[in-house]
C-alpha cells in the first residue's frame, strides 16, 4: 500500500478553491492511477475549466463499488491560519492544512489503497469518483453521474467519504436553495405613487415563507433526524438603496432541508403561488435556483450497512441533517453511505486537520472493501 500521508502532502498542496480551475490537481491523479494501469476517464464539466474524474479497477461489465470525494475546498480568506493553508503539517498526531478533514483525506487513503489493488484477482471492480464544485452545492457530480452508464455497468453501492470519524451514516436530508428577487420602479420616496416598492412586494413572499416554516414543523415526521420535520430558513436578504429612494430591487435567499421522501422544491410551492399577486400591480419576480441535492435513506439491512459495518467494526448513525454527494448517487439507483476520516466539527476552520491515526484507519477500511471485491 502506498503512503496515504505522502500522497495527502501532494493533495493539499493543490489549492483546489471551489469555483476555480482545477486541473493540476485533476492532472495528479489521473497520472497516479494511469500508472497502476486503471480505466481513467476526464469527464470536463460545462465550465469549461474544471473536471470530473472516473476510475475504474477491475472488470467493468460487473456491479461494482464506488469510493467517491470531492476535489475542492472552501476558500481561506479571512481566516488567520498559523501555517500556509495549502502545505501540510505535521504536529504530533494531527496533519493541518485546507481539506485535511473536508476531504482529501478520505481521497489520499483511497489513492494508497487502489496501488495495493491487483486488478486482475478483482471479480467485481472497484471505482474511484472525484468531483468538483461540491462546496458550491454539488454542482460537478451530476455530469459524472451522468457519464457512468457509458463507462461501466451500473455500480452496486457508493461509499462517499465525507468525514464521520470513519463511522458510517445511513440516511440525510435533501436541500433545495433558492433566491427571490422582486423588481419594481424606483423612484423618490416622497412620491410612492409613481414607483414601485421592491421591499414591500417582497414582504408578501417573505410572510410565505415565514408561515410554510412554522406549518413544516406539524408536517411530515421522520424521528431518524434532529429536527424530525423538513425545515425551511430564509439566510440572505437584500434590497434598497438609501431611505429617500423606492427601492427597484429586493431579494432573499432561502433554503429547505427535507427529509427522505420530500421533494425539496414542493415544499417551496406557497411562495410560487403568491408570484400572480405581485404580478398583478406590476412587480416582476423570479426565482433563480442556487443548489440541490436529494436526501437519502439506506436500509439498515441492506448489504452495502452490513459491509460498512463489518469493516468499520462501528454500528452506524442512522441520519444526519446535513446533506452530501451520496443523495444524488443514491438518486440514480446506486445505494450510497456516508463514512470517512476526520470530523465535520474541523471542516472549514482555521487550522482544519486530521489525525494520522484516523487517515491510517481509513486506509484499513477501504483495503477490507477492496478485499471484499476480490472474495
Amino acid at each position: 500500500m502506498a503512503n496515504a500521508r505522502e500522497i495527502l502532502e501532494k493533495l493539499i498542496g493543490f489549492p483546489s478553491v471551489v469555483g476555480s480551475a482545477n486541473a493540476p490537481i485533476v492532472s495528479y491523479i489521473r497520472d497516479y492511477f494511469a500508472a497502476l494501469g486503471a480505466h481513467v476517464s476526464e469527464l470536463p464539466g460545462p465550465e469549461g475549466n474544471r473536471s470530473n474524474l472516473f476510475v475504474s479497477m477491475g472488470p467493468r461489465d460487473r456491479a461494482g463499488i464506488i469510493l467517491s470525494g470531492h476535489t475542492d475546498v472552501v476558500p481561506i480568506e479571512g481566516q488567520p491560519w498559523t501555517s500556509p493553508a495549502f502545505a501540510l503539517r505535521q504536529g504530533g498526531d494531527r496533519l493541518y492544512g485546507r481539506g485535511t478533514s473536508d476531504m482529501k483525506g478520505f481521497l489520499a487513503a483511497a489513492m494508497a489503497v487502489a496501488a495495493g489493488v491487483n486488478a486482475e484477482k478483482l471479480r467485481r471492480p472497484l471505482h474511484f469518483a472525484f468531483s468538483y464544485d461540491e462546496e458550491a452545492g454539488c454542482r460537478g457530480v451530476p455530469h459524472m453521474i451522468e457519464a457512468i452508464p457509458s463507462i461501466c455497468a451500473l455500480p452496486a453501492s457508493c461509499i462517499v467519504g465525507e468525514p464521520s470519524q470513519m463511522i458510517p451514516i445511513l440516511a440525510h436530508k435533501g436541500k433545495a436553495a433558492v433566491k427571490f428577487t422582486v423588481e419594481g420602479t424606483a423612484g423618490h420616496s416622497s412620491r410612492p405613487d409613481r414607483g414601485l416598492n421592491a421591499i414591500h412586494g417582497l414582504s408578501t413572499l417573505l410572510a410565505k415563507a415565514v408561515a410554510q416554516s412554522d406549518l413544516l414543523k406539524h408536517g411530515q415526521q421522520n424521528e431518524l433526524f434532529l429536527p424530525s420535520y423538513s425545515t425551511l430558513q430564509v439566510g440572505v436578504i437584500e434590497g434598497g438603496l438609501s431611505l429617500n429612494v423606492i427601492p427597484q430591487f429586493a431579494s432573499f435567499d432561502v433554503e429547505v432541508r427535507a427529509i427522505p421522501g420530500a421533494e425539496p422544491y414542493s415544499l417551496l410551492e406557497p411562495i410560487f403561488k403568491a408570484f400572480p399577486e405581485l404580478e398583478k400591480v406590476g412587480l416582476k419576480v423570479k426565482a433563480d435556483r442556487l443548489s440541490e441535492y436529494p436526501g437519502m435513506e439506506l436500509p439498515e439491512d441492506s448489504d452495502l450497512a452490513t459491509l460498512m459495518t463489518r469493516a468499520t467494526g462501528r454500528n452506524p448513525i442512522r441520519a444526519v441533517s446535513y446533506g452530501t454527494e451520496a443523495g444524488l448517487f443514491a438518486k440514480t439507483g446506486i445505494p450510497s453511505i456516508i463514512c470517512g476520516p476526520g470530523n465535520v466539527d474541523r471542516a472549514h476552520k482555521v487550522d482544519e486537520y486530521i489525525r494520522l491515526s484516523e487517515l491510517n484507519e481509513c486506509c484499513s477500511v477501504l483495503d477490507r472493501v477492496a478485499s471484499d471485491l476480490a472474495a
